[in-house]
């Protein structure tokens, strides 16, 4: 108790990550029930009423031991067993049983986007391509084919197009980094069917040129609420330019044009986006004469990894911010779980929406394999157990109240545990 007295729940993670290993380790497993009630104490506002039936605790996974390789083969299982045929693309293209359509409030004119149905497909097949024995897994190959095809067909529906992009709330970036990340991870593990090749490597070209044309115009980064009007300058979102730029810096890598400019303005959006405390501001940058703390901890604590992680691939990174970033996560765990599967979104106190939540699990998980490797296993166990209390009896996970977004969100749980290095 005398480390509450000492610090605010908004800055205690930023100082956990100062801590040799051991220390930051046992810092957060003892302050994590304290931030907890603390926290509690501070809430305004009584959470939404619940919508899954129940919450197993955190303390119950602890207790298992944990066969992580057949929670990944269950879930692999899940996720070929709900591929589906949710709808043509067009009058002429009808792929059948093809796509994970991630469901989320957004519409357009009643319908999913299609930006939505790429991205949930690409990160579907992403997390079936790394699972462990593909070569003999018939039905997994089948499912990859199909969601490929579905990925490179729906690029050329009227609404990925990045020739008319005119900005706006507009999803299809989503589609264009998930596809485009997917993609590349296909080929470096040459898991592309032959008959596909050629329209893979169309695919990756076009979402390079997509994602370099819809960037943020002077200030760069990418946010997909921007004003209408394709010209005007809005805020960067860090939750959006971080993964985008992991996708661009991934093309790169194997030898793809991408223009430098693009990749160092994202970048330095990022930096302009964090706080004297560590934590990410949801858009736009921080005000560091009139408010440097920017952003409570916890409203940012599934988005501080993506963005330190990104920084650390890209040689801008700091170690100890990038601890501190998965410190963070675990100590403000519990506030992310209040929301996982309730209606709406930017709900106080820290205006935390569920659409963070498996995403958060995802890039802490990245973020603990850029660690040093004897401070790994222990960070695994912990966002492992976590991520594991809120688990399906079906092998799925889902943060949302849209029963098909459970292929998303099991898919990211999926590559979570397959990080490890």
């Amino acid at each position: 108790m005398w480390y509450i007295a000492f610090m605010s729940t908004r800055n205690a993670a930023t100082h956990c990550g100062q801590f040799s290993t051991r220390v930051t380790i046992a810092c957060v497993a003892l302050m994590a029930p304290a931030f907890s009630t603390l926290a509690r104490a501070q809430a305004t506002q009584a959470p939404p009423a619940q919508v899954v039936p129940t919450r197993a605790q955190p303390e119950k996974a602890a207790a298992a031991n944990l066969d992580l390789a057949a929670i990944v083969k269950k879930g692999v299982e899940f996720l070929v067993a709900t591929q589906e045929e949710f709808g043509p693309l067009d009058a002429e293209t009808n792929l059948g049983k093809c796509e994970w359509p991630y469901e989320g409030v957004y519409r357009v004119k009643g319908q999913i986007p299609v930006a939505y149905r790429i991205g949930g497909t690409a990160i579907v097949v992403n997390a079936l391509i790394q699972a462990p024995d593909l070569a003999t897994d018939e039905p997994r190959k089948q499912a990859i084919g199909r969601g490929m095809q579905f990925i490179c067909a729906a690029r050329k529906h009227p609404l990925m197009s990045h020739v008319e992009y005119d900005a706006g709330y507009d999803v299809r970036g989503w589609g264009y980094t998930y596809g485009l990340d997917t993609l590349l991870r296909a080929k470096k593990a040459d898991a592309i069917p032959a008959a596909l090749k050629d329209e893979v490597e169309a695919t990756i070209l076009w979402s390079i040129e997509a994602i370099q044309a819809t960037q943020i115009p002077e200030v760069g980064g990418w946010n997909y609420a921007r004003p209408t009007g394709r010209d005007k300058v809005a805020n960067p979102s860090p939750f959006m330019t971080a993964p985008t730029l992991q996708a661009l810096m991934l093309a790169k890598e194997m030898g793809y044009v991408v223009d430098d400019a693009t990749i160092t303005r994202g970048l330095d959006t990022m930096d302009a986006a964090r706080s004297a405390i560590g934590s990410y501001v949801y858009s736009g940058k921080v005000n560091k004469e009139r408010k440097p703390e920017g952003e409570p901890v916890p409203s940012a604590c599934a988005r501080m990894a993506a963005c330190e992680s990104t920084l650390m691939m890209a040689g801008r990174g700091d170690m100890g911010r990038l601890r501190a970033s998965v410190d963070a996560f675990i100590v403000h765990w519990e506030w992310l779980n209040k929301r996982r599967a309730q209606n709406g979104t930017h709900i106080p106190p820290y205006n935390i929406a569920p659409y963070y939540f498996m995403y958060g699990h995802r890039y802490a998980a990245q973020a603990i394999e850029l660690l040093p490797r004897q401070e790994r296993a222990e960070y695994r166990r912990r966002v492992n157990e976590l991520m594991l209390s809120v688990q399906s009896e079906n092998g799925s996970w889902n943060d949302r109240v849209f029963a098909r977004s459970a292929g998303f969100g099991t898919a990211f749980a999926l590559q979570a545990i397959m990080e490890a290095k």
